[in-house]
């Protein structure tokens, strides 16, 4: 239960400053990109065998490109991050929409109804990039870390009031 309060107090932070929060995201994805990054340059000499090694320091090196240029401007890598994650979306919906089309016995309406959020939700940001850029990112963690935190605090109020006493 605690650690659905400190999701939800996250998210409402996060909520509160978007901005700021996507700034901050953007910069903890890029460190983590430059680990793995280093972790699968240095794997890429360990292994056992060189077949594919070179195919291994290519990612590793786009890793840590990628994780470098989030830290080094984090601002202007997360307007292109959003323009990435709205494609996505739009890709994500029309996609959803097709397989509701096809599978409308199996609650294809439901399915058809997140395909069109996910399109028009991806249509909005791209109307207003580059500007959502500066904060998306941090109201999609938010929102995400807010309703995460709910569930973890639902599921441990189930828990305990259904323990025996």
């Amino acid at each position: 239960m605690l650690l659905g309060l400190v999701f939800m107090i996250a998210g409402l932070f996060m909520l509160q400053n978007a901005v700021l929060a996507t700034v901050v995201s953007a910069i903890v994805f890029g460190i983590a990109l430059l680990i793995a990054g280093g972790f699968e340059i240095a794997q890429a000499f360990w292994a056992e065998h060189w077949s594919g090694v070179l195919w291994r320091l290519l990612v590793g090196a786009l890793y840590v490109v990628g994780g470098a240029i989030l830290v080094a401007d984090p601002l202007a890598a997360s307007v292109l991050l959003t323009l990435a994650f709205a494609a996505a979306l739009i890709a994500s919906g029309i996609m959803r929409i097709y397989l509701a089309l096809a599978h409308w016995d199996r609650f294809g309406w439901l399915l058809f109804a997140s395909g069109v959020v996910g399109v028009l939700a991806g249509l909005v940001i791209v109307l207003k990039w580059p500007l959502s850029g500066l904060w998306v990112l941090g109201l999609v963690v938010g929102i995400d870390l807010f309703f995460h935190g709910a569930w973890w605090l639902a599921s441990g109020w189930t828990a305990r009031a259904s323990r025996p006493a």
